[in-house]
């Protein structure tokens, strides 16, 4: 059965990391942006993970720039802005695409162990759907990630167990991080 440990993915430098540097801990990866209205989600992400870290909590960060270009810049240039901005101590990868034909193993993965059930319901979460729909059509079946922050919770043994999208409250995140601790 195949699990995240069976994925690499690419630092910022652009050097191979193979996910099974991370057997034995619970993982949150997180498609991330710089310029979105969830770009605040990095603050409670950083609080979690110096809270949890010492448990065997990590977070895994891949910015994207597929989702009305909020992720403008170089690798470089997006660190510096989490770094400063949020104090972001967790690992933080290369910018990656996680739709479309060049969508990222991994997060092809994700989202087939876990697919997309909706945003929720109101107008904020009525907007947001209208609002992706428009930006994914043009990946059609291989829009995996609906928008920016969506977050998948893997447990100790790499199995995908949760997909919170972004208009999930982050307690709920972090209650189930810390369930799965």
């Amino acid at each position: 059965m195949k699990t995240v440990y069976d994925f690499t993915v690419k630092d910022r430098q652009g050097n191979d990391v193979s996910l099974d540097t991370y057997k034995g801990k619970v993982l949150l990866i997180v498609n991330t942006a710089t310029g979105c209205g969830f770009t605040p989600h990095y603050e409670p992400l950083e609080a979690m993970y110096k809270e949890m870290k010492e448990q065997g909590f990590e977070i895994l960060d891949f910015p994207c720039n597929q989702f009305a270009h909020q992720t403008p810049g170089s690798d470089d240039e997006i660190h510096e802005f989490c770094t400063l901005k949020f104090g972001t101590e967790f690992p933080q990868f290369k910018k990656i695409d996680v739709n479309g034909e060049t969508a990222d193993p991994l997060f092809a993965y994700l989202a087939t162990e876990k697919p997309f059930e909706g945003f929720g319901k109101g107008l904020k979460f009525a907007a947001l759907k209208k609002f992706t729909e428009m930006n994914n059509k043009a990946f059609g079946d291989k829009a995996y990630i609906k928008w920016n922050f969506t977050k998948f919770l893997v447990d100790r043994e790499g199995k995908v167990i949760a997909r919170f999208e972004p208009t999930v409250d982050m307690d709920k995140v972090k209650e189930a991080v810390k369930a799965a601790l």
